[in-house]
């Protein structure tokens, strides 16, 4: 499945790559063992996830900064007050706000780097070994190149991409887990070059003269093409080299000790390619309280040119106009983002507290409040839905069906089959009680025995301390037994096999040994194996029992393709059918006897087709089919891959919501469809369309015209398909998708997720969500607005790249519906408020130049401007970080209080018009009370109107707090402390004996009573009469 993205593989490693050589990929030949003999430069083999280096650290940090209008508009400011004429204070005033706005982001980018940086370092300072003349040395994962002969152990990562020479394995093959590379649980069977695995030792591979020649590095997981030459041969060796013989970097040895030429490294890895660049996000919410600064300085400009207008632009009248910019300079908030980045780090400090979702990280903490607005979630399916642990839960023979507490009497059938064989007491004498039971234990134990050798299983014993690997493998000992194969569903089967009484105790290229209940071992000659593809759907094996001399074919797969090749019965169906809708993955067993003569046939034929060089496989095909004709069915098996805990009341509550969830698999379309049913993605009720296999535009538009008569129906669709769709009716496919109530993606590359990721921005506009656990989730995960990574079985990659990590799919729900729901309120209500306090001050400063005929004088000067914004109102204002309209367990209870912040409705035009006036309102009444009843002092003034907005802050908080915490109050009374106690300080600006006289008491109260009072009115009466949702709940 290869989705060529052109933009992708030509990315140069640096800017000068080009004069590296490494400026276009292009083909190679590789001497084994001999990397000097390189004839191009090949990138160094790091993994680098960090976003800047040494160098660009502190200019990227500032350039992100400052290509906000924002944080320019304040540089700009700050810088202004160098120059004399422009003067309206101390500098400190301007340039020790945005000195710390600087120092908080700076320190927190830094402290995300060097994380960022020491978990690359541990990946880069693994240790392998490496064959070289010298013999074995011990070589850093960073320092692997190409050329270079690398010997992987068991369960060790591949640190590069290789192509696979020599396994310690006698069947000479390897298996390998993709899970991190493609999100395949499956293992794949790999196969060394044949030359290379024939030769005496490992060390004689530096003794050869040989070479791989290997394509371009591209894009594509699924395919390769090579060659293999030995030029010293007689004569010389040539091999084609294809996917079976390459381990790609990322993947992990299942089994057996391999040695491999490294023949990609850097970022010409196919794992590297397949990972996008993380890109720097930047919120929702960030980008629209950037739009609402932008208005307000829109109304600072228009404020500062009316009064010089008013003014009838008299003398150096542009000068007046910076002053007054200057001037009124607060209306734009310089603490707004103060206050929010420090919002940020209290939200994701609780999310890490979070008693309920133990282990949650927060590794992005510039985004918790895009958690609070998400319409599609995206997910991937083993691992992050799933357990990947696959359990054998029924048996069905059509009229008798074992379920999991029903298994003894399998087992004492199996027993009953070779202690006491049928054929022992003839049937004339058996009572007709004792012969239905026959049958039935007959039938089962054919069932058993079927599922016992129709497989790809293969029986490793490992030494356990006690016993040593050859003694092990010599007595088939149960300790050290472990199963390997490609899928993991065969692998269940073979337990149950095992714990019914049959076991697999051997297996060989070329026959196969069971050992039954009862010690005794049976042998069978392995004569065919028709493999398992996606194209049949199914796998067949012709054995020889080694006792009795008889042929037997045995067949399973999917009951579509089944149905149409056992014999007519009137219960498959049905029961297909009931099981699926359980979740479990059904596959129908059915078997065939064959004689001598019709195996002779079949295999003349057989062999005649795979010698044919034209349409080979369609030959082939056709003796198979000759076979798979009137088979005996003889069972149906269901098995299931764990949910994970609380998957479906998780599912459930994203649903109710307003949250769509799309499933991106890696997996088979038929399991894919399987969890869906099981996890409730799709509920019972709901028809499914599954979109057939399309190459072609004609198909693609056909299937697409099907698709759009259905309404209301979960969407399947296969990556091939997905591909064809998007070349050619992106537009039309992305619409009726996003129109379905679950949409799963099967076979899906993890350039594939990250590109659906994409569309489902660009096209809906809305936020997304990508949650997964292992390295093909990757590109998906920094694609989305909020990636979520999942620690799981698949190792930590996923939740390494992600902005947030929990320890289970479950801890979502409370991470969207309680943290990221407070979070998006709070960080409105904070920077409301935060406005609010700015437009207050800034309407005063107006009233005051209109009054004293349009003077660019300030109001307050020097350390009361300051102290406004910090500590007489800092606390209150940012104690509103820890307000909550609805306890916890209310919002996990009704999730449709999730889907009202959708419409992004606690930060809109409307709220923020709202704010607006009543701040202009607020600062008139001070401003003109303050006037109306000062005496004579213009100090008088100041000290009115100054504790009357300081008075009128603290209550417009407790105004608006919903909740209140102790450290709500404890705010509020420090503020008011600290503004009482450095009154003492402050008698340059204030006249110290007038604020002690009684005059000045009445005279604040009445101002801050008129400010303040009809706005409780107001509250209350809205409460009353029209009041908000969550309130309904609360009271």
């Amino acid at each position: 499945m290869k989705l060529k993205l052109s933009s992708r593989p030509e990315r140069p490693c640096c800017p000068w790559s080009r004069c590296c050589g490494m400026g276009d990929f292009r083909p190679r030949t590789v001497w084994l063992g001999h990397p000097e003999k390189r004839e191009q430069r090949y990138p160094r083999n790091v993994i680098n996830n960090q976003k800047y280096n040494f160098f660009t650290f502190l200019p990227a940090v500032l350039f992100h900064q400052f290509k906000y209008f924002y944080n320019l508009y304040f540089l700009l400011l700050a810088c202004s007050q160098f120059i004399n004429e422009l003067r309206l204070g101390a500098l400190y005033t301007y340039w020790v706000p945005l000195g710390l706005v600087l120092a908080i982001t700076i320190i927190r980018e830094a402290v995300e780097e060097i994380r960022c940086y020491l978990r690359d370092k541990e990946m880069n300072s693994q240790i392998y070994s490496k064959l070289s003349t010298r013999g074995t040395v011990k070589v850093k994962s960073s320092g692997i190149q190409v050329g270079d002969l690398i010997i992987v152990e068991k369960n060790q990562r591949v640190p590069a991409d290789m192509i696979f020479l020599r396994t310690s394995e006698r069947n000479g093959s390897c298996f390998l887990r993709t899970d991190q590379l493609d999100g395949e649980t499956d293992w794949k069977l790999r196969l060394p070059v044949a030359c290379t695995q024939r030769l005496p030792t490992a060390a004689d591979l530096l003794q050869i003269r040989s070479y791989v020649y290997a394509e371009e590095p591209n894009i594509d997981i699924h395919n390769f093409i090579g060659t293999f030459t030995r030029e010293d041969g007689d004569p010389p060796v040539n091999e084609s080299l294809s996917i079976e013989n390459t381990l790609w970097a990322s993947t992990v040895v299942a089994s057996g000790t391999v040695v491999g030429v490294v023949i990609y490294t850097g970022k010409e890895l196919r794992s590297v390619m397949n990972t996008s660049n993380p890109r720097h996000k930047v919120g929702l919410f960030d980008l629209e309280v950037n739009c609402l600064t932008k208005i307000l300085f829109g109304a600072l400009v228009v404020v500062s040119l009316v009064m010089v207008a008013l003014q009838h632009f008299a003398g150096r009248w542009y000068l007046q106009i910076v002053r007054f910019l200057l001037l009124f300079s607060n209306i734009v908030p310089i603490s707004l983002r103060v206050n929010l980045d420090m919002g940020k780090m209290v939200f994701s400090w609780m999310i890490k507290k979070d008693s309920k979702i133990p282990g949650t990280m927060v590794r992005a903490s510039t985004i918790p409040e895009q958690l609070g607005r998400i319409s599609y979630l995206l997910t991937d399916k083993t691992g992050t839905l799933t357990l990947n642990e696959m359990v054998f839960r029924r048996l069905h023979l059509g009229t008798v069906a074992y379920g999991m507490d029903s298994m003894d009497e399998v087992q004492s059938h199996v027993f009953s089959a070779y202690t006491q064989p049928s054929h022992d007491l003839p049937a004339s004498r058996a009572p007709a009680a004792t012969k239905v039971r026959k049958t039935i234990s007959s039938r089962v134990h054919e069932a058993v025995k079927a599922i016992a050798l129709v497989h790809n299983v293969t029986p490793v014993y490992e030494a356990n301390g006690v016993t040593d690997q050859a003694e092990a493998e010599q007595h088939y000992e149960d300790t050290c037994r472990v199963y390997q194969a490609s899928s993991p569903d065969e692998v269940s089967l073979v337990q149950w096999t095992e714990s019914v009484g049959l076991t697999l105790v051997g297996r060989d290229q070329s026959s196969m040994q069971l050992r039954t209940p009862t010690g005794q071992i049976l042998n069978f000659t392995i004569l065919q194996i028709f493999p398992f593809t996606y194209e049949s759907k199914r796998m067949g094996i012709i054995v020889r029992d080694e006792s009795t001399g008889e042929i037997t074919f045995y067949m399973k797969g999917a009951d579509v393709v089944m149905a149409a090749i056992v014999q007519y019965n009137d219960w498959l169906e049905e029961e297909c059918g009931n099981m699926a809708r359980e979740g479990l993955r059904v596959l129908v067993v059915s078997k065939k006897s064959l004689t001598e003569e019709q195996y002779q046939d079949f295999e003349a034929r057989y062999v005649q087709a795979k010698l044919s060089v034209h349409d080979r496989s369609l030959k082939v095909a056709t003796v198979i089919e000759s076979l798979e004709m009137e088979m005996e069915l003889l069972c149906l098996t269901g098995v299931e891959d764990q949910l994970q805990t609380d998957v479906r009341p998780t599912l459930e509550i994203l649903r109710n919501a307003g949250i769509k969830v799309w499933m991106l698999t890696g997996d088979k379309l038929e399991t894919a469809t399987c969890t869906a049913k099981n996890a409730h993605l799709i509920t019972r009720n709901q028809d499914i369309h599954i979109f057939r296999p399309v190459t072609t535009r004609g198909e693609a538009h056909l299937e697409l015209n099907a698709f759009r008569r259905k309404h209301d129906c979960a969407l399947v669709i296969s990556g091939d398909s997905l591909e064809v769709c998007l070349k050619y009716y992106e537009y039309e496919f992305m619409e009726l998708a996003c129109q379905c109530p679950a949409v799963v993606c099967c076979r899906c590359t993890p350039t594939q997720k990250a590109q659906i990721v994409r569309l489902l921005q660009e096209r809906t506009g809305k936020l997304t969500c990508a949650v997964g656990d292992g390295g093909n989730d990757v590109s998906m995960i920094q694609e989305a607005d909020c990636g979520v990574g999942v620690e799981g079985k698949e190792g930590k990659q996923a939740s390494l790249a992600a902005d947030f990590s929990v320890t289970q799919f479950k801890h979502l729900g409370r991470l969207l519906m309680v943290h990221g729901r407070n979070s998006y309120k709070r960080s409105a209500a904070l920077s409301q408020f935060v406005i609010h306090r700015s437009l207050c001050i800034s309407t005063m400063q107006a009233v005051f130049s209109s009054v004293f005929y349009f003077a660019s004088v300030p109001l307050y000067q020097g350390f009361l401007i300051i102290g406004y914004s910090t500590i007489y109102t800092m606390f209150p204002v940012f104690s509103l970080v820890l307000d909550k309209d609805v306890k916890s367990e209310v919002a996990m209870l009704y999730p449709e209080l999730y889907k009202d912040l959708l419409k992004g409705r606690p930060l809109s035009f409307k709220t923020f018009l709202i704010w607006v006036l009543i701040s202009i309102y607020q600062g008139s009444i001070i401003m003109y009370g303050a006037l109306l009843l000062f005496e004579s002092e213009f100090v008088h003034i100041v000290a009115i109107s100054f504790t009357s907005l300081i008075l009128t802050e603290l209550l417009m908080v407790a105004l608006t707090i919903q909740t209140w915490h102790w450290l709500m109050i404890v705010g509020e009374l420090l503020s008011l402390a600290c503004y009482v106690a450095s009154l003492v300080f402050l008698h340059e600006f204030i006249d110290v004996y007038f604020i002690t006289t009684v005059s000045f008491l009445w005279k604040v109260t009445v101002i801050t009573l008129v400010s303040c009072l009809p706005l409780y009115i107001l509250k209350y009466l809205r409460r009353r009469f029209s009041p908000p949702s969550y309130s309904k709940l609360t009271t």
